[in-house]
């Protein structure tokens, strides 16, 4: 579960409250490599070209960032995309692409 802030906007000369979510869309790993990030590029390059990627950077309240976490388990790096969404647009990816587990 991401979390959730509050923003105030005005609109039409009216104040209105949007609830923004950030969630992570997208997880991917990689193997033990000298330099992860560089093979990290392909599957960020190829997700951001993705129908998933597309609606995220275009609907992201800010530019998505990644996050790198090592897996001492496996001896990989895991990888996750976070982004914020307002509610609507959240409610929509999850529509069509489903919550990232």
């Amino acid at each position: 579960m991401g979390k959730v802030r509050y923003e105030k906007v005005v609109e039409n000369e009216q104040l209105t409250i949007k609830e923004i979510h950030k969630i992570v869309v997208y997880k991917f790993s990689v193997g033990d490599v000298e330099d992860p990030d560089l093979y990290a590029a392909q599957p960020l390059w190829e997700w951001e070209n993705s129908a998933s990627g597309q609606f995220i950077m275009k609907h992201a309240i800010q530019k998505p960032e990644w996050q790198r976490l090592s897996d001492p388990l496996t001896l990989s790096y895991r990888y996750a995309i976070i982004a914020e969404l307002e509610k609507s647009k959240l409610a929509e990816f999850y529509l069509r692409w489903g919550n990232i587990k």
